[in-house]
């Protein structure tokens, strides 16, 4: 009896081995590896989600301006002259303020801006004061004068018009802009800001007769100068 009874709880527990070997085990182990790449798949579209929105926000533009070259000769000296017409535009191309005519030496032309950045997390919340970069339309000059003879725009220390105008935003912008070049030199004041990045960025073409351009700003910081076009063709975006 003693033998039978052995035989039999031997039998069982083989069994259960046995059982838990090649049915429960791969069963438990297959459930597992379900909820592993349940998790991957939910971890890898989230990441996709969040790098669908950043690439949006890389195409949107924030601030934008045509330059328009009317006329590029020699003046009474000899000296080449070029003229521009400077317009700040919206993003279906329309004018946000008047035109702005400028005639310079030479035809490489600097435009040179102000800019700043906010950090990554902001830009992809979009966050309504930070989740854009900020820019200030400096002044424009040509390589052939000093930088500072040139052509002024946005005036220095105070949030350009197109940012003033902006409900909500205006009083942050005011004092970022009015302590510029402290942020720039105080990483501790500008991680307080959640600024990223501030600085200078003063893109240059050399430009044609009767072309157009646009510089302009993406969200993530960014200045864009585009190829010109021929003066009165259609624009597109960039």
């Amino acid at each position: 009896m003693r033998m039978w009874s052995f035989l039999l709880i031997t039998v069982l527990a083989a069994s259960i081995y046995l059982g838990y070997q090649f049915v429960l085990g791969p069963r438990w182990a297959m459930q597992d590896q379900i909820q592993a790449h349940k998790e991957t798949i939910n971890r890898l579209e989230k990441e996709k989600q969040r790098l669908e929105t950043y690439l949006k926000i890389l195409k949107r533009i924030d601030r934008r301006a045509r330059v328009e070259v009317l006329r590029q000769d020699n003046n009474k000296q000899g000296n080449l002259q070029t003229t521009i017409r400077f317009t700040e535009i919206d993003q279906s191309g329309k004018p946000l303020n008047a035109s702005r005519e400028v005639t310079l030496p030479g035809k490489e032309f600097y435009f040179d801006t102000l800019v700043i950045k906010f950090d990554d997390r902001f830009v992809e919340q979009g966050d309504f004061l930070k989740g854009h970069a900020l820019l200030l339309f400096r002044r424009i000059f040509s390589s052939n004068m000093r930088a500072e003879d040139g052509f002024v725009i946005d005036k220095e220390g105070q949030a350009p018009d197109i940012y003033s105008q902006r409900e909500g935003s205006g009083e942050f912008e005011k004092k970022l802009w009015k302590r510029f070049w402290e942020l720039a030199n105080d990483e501790k004041l500008a991680k307080e800001q959640g600024v990223r990045a501030i600085h200078g960025d003063a893109p240059y073409m050399q430009l044609e007769p009767e072309r157009v351009y646009e510089i302009s700003l993406r969200s993530t910081g960014e200045v864009i100068l585009t190829p010109g076009s021929r003066l009165g063709a259609p624009q597109t975006n960039p």
